[in-house]
C-alpha cells in the first residue's frame, strides 16, 4: 500500500523546500521517495519531480484562456485536476504499491476554506489505496 504526505501551508511557507529536504534525506538513507507537484503555479521546482501537474494544466494557460485572475485560475486548476483524477491515478501507479509520495500542494487559503476540490482529491487518493497524512507548514516570523 502506498504511503504519502499531503504538504499544505501558505504561499512561501516552505512546502517545496520541505519536499526537497525530505527527498535529500530519503536519498541519503537509500529509501525510495517520489514527489508530485500539484501546484500549477510552481515554476521553480527545487526537487526531482516524479509527476508535475504542469503536464496536465498550468495556471498561466488558464489565466490566458479564461481571463481569470490568479486565485480564480487556481480554483479552476484544482477543479480540473479533480475532474481528471484518472490522469493522476494513472501516473501514480508506476511508482508502485510500496511508494512513499510527497504531494506538494498550492498554498492559496481559498483552496481549503471556500472550496472542496482538494478535499475530494485527497479522498480519491485514499480510495485509490493511498495512506496519506497531512503535513502543515506554518510560516513563523523568526528573526
Amino acid at each position: 500500500m502506498p504511503f504519502g504526505e499531503v504538504i499544505i501551508g501558505s504561499p512561501g511557507s516552505g512546502k517545496s523546500t520541505y519536499a526537497h529536504g525530505k527527498h535529500q534525506l530519503f536519498t541519503a538513507l537509500g529509501r525510495p521517495i517520489s514527489i508530485v507537484n500539484l501546484d500549477p503555479a510552481n515554476e521553480n521546482i527545487p526537487y526531482p519531480c516524479a509527476l508535475d501537474i504542469a503536464s496536465l494544466i498550468t495556471l498561466e494557460d488558464v489565466m490566458n484562456e479564461h481571463g481569470l485572475g490568479p486565485n480564480g485560475a487556481m480554483l479552476y486548476c484544482m477543479e480540473y485536476l479533480e475532474a481528471n483524477f484518472d490522469w493522476l491515478e494513472e501516473h501514480l501507479k508506476p511508482l508502485g504499491k510500496d511508494a512513499y509520495v510527497l504531494f506538494d500542494l498550492p498554498g492559496q487559503v481559498e483552496l481549503s476554506t471556500n472550496h472542496d476540490s482538494l478535499k475530494r482529491i485527497v479522498e480519491k487518493l485514499t480510495k485509490a489505496g493511498f495512506r496519506v497524512c497531512c503535513f502543515l507548514i506554518l510560516q513563523c516570523g523568526l528573526e
